[in-house]
Protein backbone atom coordinates (compact mmCIF):
# COMPACT_ATOMS: atom_id res chain seq x y z
CA UNK A 1 0.00 0.00 0.00
CA UNK A 2 1.40 3.74 -1.28
CA UNK A 3 -0.06 6.98 0.03
CA UNK A 4 1.17 10.08 -2.08
CA UNK A 5 -0.10 13.23 -4.06
CA UNK A 6 -3.83 12.50 -5.94
CA UNK A 7 -3.40 12.20 -10.10
CA UNK A 8 -4.99 13.77 -12.72
CA UNK A 9 -3.44 12.36 -15.46
CA UNK A 10 -5.57 10.32 -18.31
CA UNK A 11 -3.50 7.33 -17.34
CA UNK A 12 -3.14 6.71 -13.42
CA UNK A 13 0.72 6.28 -12.88
CA UNK A 14 0.23 2.93 -11.20
CA UNK A 15 -0.22 1.85 -14.66
CA UNK A 16 2.95 2.85 -16.36
CA UNK A 17 5.37 -0.03 -14.99
CA UNK A 18 3.00 -2.57 -17.03
CA UNK A 19 2.76 -0.48 -19.95
CA UNK A 20 6.03 0.74 -20.86
CA UNK A 21 7.19 -2.34 -21.10
CA UNK A 22 5.31 -3.87 -23.00
CA UNK A 23 5.49 -1.39 -25.22
CA UNK A 24 9.20 -1.65 -25.58
CA UNK A 25 8.97 -5.72 -26.17
CA UNK A 26 6.66 -5.09 -28.92
CA UNK A 27 8.86 -2.32 -30.46
CA UNK A 28 11.93 -4.90 -30.39
CA UNK A 29 9.63 -7.68 -31.83
CA UNK A 30 8.59 -5.53 -34.21
CA UNK A 31 12.51 -4.52 -34.93
CA UNK A 32 13.94 -7.99 -35.02
CA UNK A 33 10.72 -9.18 -37.73
CA UNK A 34 8.17 -10.71 -35.45
CA UNK A 35 5.41 -8.83 -36.41
CA UNK A 36 2.66 -10.78 -35.02
CA UNK A 37 3.93 -10.90 -31.33
CA UNK A 38 4.74 -7.60 -31.82
CA UNK A 39 1.09 -6.67 -32.36
CA UNK A 40 0.30 -9.01 -29.69
CA UNK A 41 2.23 -7.54 -26.81
CA UNK A 42 0.99 -3.86 -28.44
CA UNK A 43 -2.84 -4.95 -28.16
CA UNK A 44 -2.07 -6.38 -24.31
CA UNK A 45 -0.11 -2.69 -23.76
CA UNK A 46 -3.26 -0.75 -25.20
CA UNK A 47 -5.40 -3.05 -22.48
CA UNK A 48 -3.59 -2.23 -19.72
CA UNK A 49 -3.61 1.44 -20.47
CA UNK A 50 -7.21 1.37 -20.48
CA UNK A 51 -7.71 -0.55 -17.27
CA UNK A 52 -5.65 2.57 -15.77
CA UNK A 53 -7.56 4.72 -17.40
CA UNK A 54 -8.57 8.09 -15.07
CA UNK A 55 -11.28 10.25 -17.21
CA UNK A 56 -12.39 13.47 -15.80
CA UNK A 57 -15.94 13.98 -13.95
CA UNK A 58 -18.04 16.62 -13.09
CA UNK A 59 -19.68 15.22 -9.71
CA UNK A 60 -23.83 16.70 -9.01
CA UNK A 61 -23.55 19.71 -6.80
CA UNK A 62 -26.26 18.47 -3.81
CA UNK A 63 -26.66 18.71 -0.40
CA UNK A 64 -26.83 16.05 1.93
CA UNK A 65 -26.22 13.18 -0.82
CA UNK A 66 -23.22 10.25 -0.61
CA UNK A 67 -21.74 9.30 -3.78
CA UNK A 68 -20.25 6.14 -5.33
CA UNK A 69 -16.11 5.80 -4.47
CA UNK A 70 -16.38 3.40 -7.15
CA UNK A 71 -17.04 2.00 -11.22
CA UNK A 72 -18.87 -1.26 -10.28
CA UNK A 73 -21.57 -3.41 -9.34
CA UNK A 74 -23.27 -2.96 -5.88
CA UNK A 75 -22.72 -6.88 -4.28
CA UNK A 76 -24.27 -6.14 -0.65
CA UNK A 77 -26.01 -3.83 1.43
CA UNK A 78 -26.05 -4.61 5.13
CA UNK A 79 -27.11 -3.22 8.19
CA UNK A 80 -25.71 -3.24 11.70
CA UNK A 81 -22.24 -3.42 10.93
CA UNK A 82 -19.51 -2.64 13.31
CA UNK A 83 -16.01 -1.04 13.00
CA UNK A 84 -12.80 -0.72 15.08
CA UNK A 85 -11.85 2.91 13.73
CA UNK A 86 -15.24 3.55 14.29
CA UNK A 87 -16.64 1.66 17.48
CA UNK A 88 -19.31 3.86 18.84
CA UNK A 89 -22.57 3.05 16.41
CA UNK A 90 -23.27 0.57 14.12
CA UNK A 91 -23.10 1.38 10.34
CA UNK A 92 -24.87 0.71 6.80
CA UNK A 93 -21.99 -0.97 4.02
CA UNK A 94 -22.58 -0.10 0.62
CA UNK A 95 -20.32 -2.80 -1.34
CA UNK A 96 -19.08 -2.19 -4.94
CA UNK A 97 -17.15 -4.91 -6.68
CA UNK A 98 -14.82 -3.65 -9.54
CA UNK A 99 -14.30 -5.56 -12.53
CA UNK A 100 -11.31 -5.69 -14.78
CA UNK A 101 -13.42 -3.71 -17.13
CA UNK A 102 -14.11 -0.93 -14.98
CA UNK A 103 -12.50 2.58 -14.07
CA UNK A 104 -10.43 1.62 -10.90
CA UNK A 105 -9.61 4.68 -9.96
CA UNK A 106 -11.32 6.13 -6.42
CA UNK A 107 -13.28 9.14 -6.07
CA UNK A 108 -14.48 10.72 -2.10
CA UNK A 109 -18.26 9.86 -1.43
CA UNK A 110 -18.40 13.00 0.73
CA UNK A 111 -15.90 16.27 1.59
CA UNK A 112 -14.61 16.70 4.72
CA UNK A 113 -11.22 15.94 6.42
CA UNK A 114 -9.28 12.32 6.55
CA UNK A 115 -9.26 11.77 10.50
CA UNK A 116 -8.05 8.13 10.06
CA UNK A 117 -5.80 5.70 7.48
CA UNK A 118 -5.13 2.15 8.50
CA UNK A 119 -4.14 -0.81 6.56
CA UNK A 120 -4.55 -3.86 7.41
CA UNK A 121 -2.42 -6.98 5.59
CA UNK A 122 -4.69 -9.81 4.95
CA UNK A 123 -5.98 -12.87 2.39
CA UNK A 124 -7.13 -12.32 -0.96
CA UNK A 125 -10.20 -14.02 -1.25
CA UNK A 126 -12.53 -13.07 -4.37
CA UNK A 127 -13.72 -9.69 -3.78
CA UNK A 128 -16.83 -10.60 -4.36
CA UNK A 129 -17.55 -12.81 -1.25
CA UNK A 130 -18.56 -11.05 1.51
CA UNK A 131 -15.60 -12.26 4.09
CA UNK A 132 -13.42 -10.55 2.12
CA UNK A 133 -14.29 -7.01 3.60
CA UNK A 134 -13.05 -8.69 6.55
CA UNK A 135 -10.56 -11.08 6.35
CA UNK A 136 -8.35 -9.40 2.49
CA UNK A 137 -6.30 -6.87 2.56
CA UNK A 138 -7.64 -3.53 2.89
CA UNK A 139 -7.34 -0.18 3.62
CA UNK A 140 -9.86 1.87 5.59
CA UNK A 141 -9.83 5.65 5.54
CA UNK A 142 -12.26 7.57 7.87
CA UNK A 143 -13.24 11.16 6.61
CA UNK A 144 -15.50 13.58 9.19
CA UNK A 145 -17.48 15.97 6.86
CA UNK A 146 -20.18 18.39 7.80
CA UNK A 147 -22.98 15.61 7.82
CA UNK A 148 -21.29 13.40 9.80
CA UNK A 149 -18.40 10.68 9.85
CA UNK A 150 -17.81 8.19 7.32
CA UNK A 151 -15.53 5.00 6.70
CA UNK A 152 -14.26 4.01 3.25
CA UNK A 153 -12.73 1.05 2.60
CA UNK A 154 -10.43 -0.39 -0.45
CA UNK A 155 -10.50 -4.15 -0.18
CA UNK A 156 -7.68 -6.17 -2.53
CA UNK A 157 -9.20 -9.03 -4.72
CA UNK A 158 -7.81 -12.08 -5.69
CA UNK A 159 -5.41 -10.59 -8.74
CA UNK A 160 -5.10 -7.32 -7.25
CA UNK A 161 -2.10 -7.29 -4.70
CA UNK A 162 -1.62 -3.48 -4.59
CA UNK A 163 -3.34 -0.65 -3.39
CA UNK A 164 -2.75 3.04 -3.83
CA UNK A 165 -3.71 5.74 -1.38
CA UNK A 166 -3.15 9.39 -2.71
CA UNK A 167 -4.00 10.53 0.61
CA UNK A 168 -2.95 11.31 4.25
CA UNK A 169 -4.47 11.84 7.68
CA UNK A 170 -5.16 15.46 8.31
CA UNK A 171 -5.71 16.24 4.10
CA UNK A 172 -8.93 18.18 3.58
CA UNK A 173 -10.96 16.15 0.80
CA UNK A 174 -13.50 17.13 -1.93
CA UNK A 175 -16.88 14.84 -2.90
CA UNK A 176 -16.09 13.50 -6.50
CA UNK A 177 -11.86 14.04 -6.32
CA UNK A 178 -9.95 11.16 -6.84
CA UNK A 179 -8.01 9.50 -4.25
CA UNK A 180 -6.66 6.18 -4.64
CA UNK A 181 -6.66 3.20 -6.77
CA UNK A 182 -6.72 -1.06 -6.80
CA UNK A 183 -4.64 -2.92 -9.73
CA UNK A 184 -6.66 -5.52 -11.49
CA UNK A 185 -10.29 -6.45 -9.87
CA UNK A 186 -10.80 -5.43 -6.18
CA UNK A 187 -14.44 -4.20 -3.89
CA UNK A 188 -14.84 -0.86 -1.89
CA UNK A 189 -16.83 -0.58 1.23
CA UNK A 190 -18.98 2.21 2.25
CA UNK A 191 -19.66 2.51 5.78
CA UNK A 192 -22.49 5.03 6.19
CA UNK A 193 -23.50 6.32 9.63
CA UNK A 194 -26.77 6.87 11.23
CA UNK A 195 -29.08 9.51 9.57
CA UNK A 196 -28.25 8.34 6.19
CA UNK A 197 -30.76 6.39 4.05
CA UNK A 198 -29.20 3.89 1.10
CA UNK A 199 -30.81 4.64 -2.47
CA UNK A 200 -29.52 2.14 -4.54
CA UNK A 201 -29.86 -1.72 -4.88
CA UNK A 202 -28.22 -4.60 -4.90
CA UNK A 203 -27.18 -5.54 -8.76
CA UNK A 204 -27.24 -1.48 -9.92
CA UNK A 205 -24.33 -0.30 -11.43
CA UNK A 206 -22.80 2.73 -10.03
CA UNK A 207 -20.02 5.20 -11.35
CA UNK A 208 -17.42 6.85 -8.55
CA UNK A 209 -17.85 10.66 -8.38
CA UNK A 210 -21.18 10.49 -10.62
CA UNK A 211 -23.65 7.76 -8.78
CA UNK A 212 -25.37 8.90 -5.46
CA UNK A 213 -25.87 5.97 -3.40
CA UNK A 214 -27.12 7.31 -0.38
CA UNK A 215 -29.02 10.79 0.93
CA UNK A 216 -28.95 11.92 4.80
CA UNK A 217 -32.30 10.93 5.57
Amino acid sequence: MICKAGHYEPIAREGFVFIIPGIIISFLLWWTGYSWSSFAFLLLSIAIALFFRNPERVPPREDGIVLSPADGRVVEIVENVRSENLPDSPFKRVSIFMSLFDVHVNRWPISGIVVKIKHVPGSFLDARESAASEVNEHNCVVVEGEQGTLQVVQVAGKVARRIACWVEEGDQVKQGDRFGLIRFGSRLDVYLPEGFAVVTRRDDIVKAGLSIIARKA
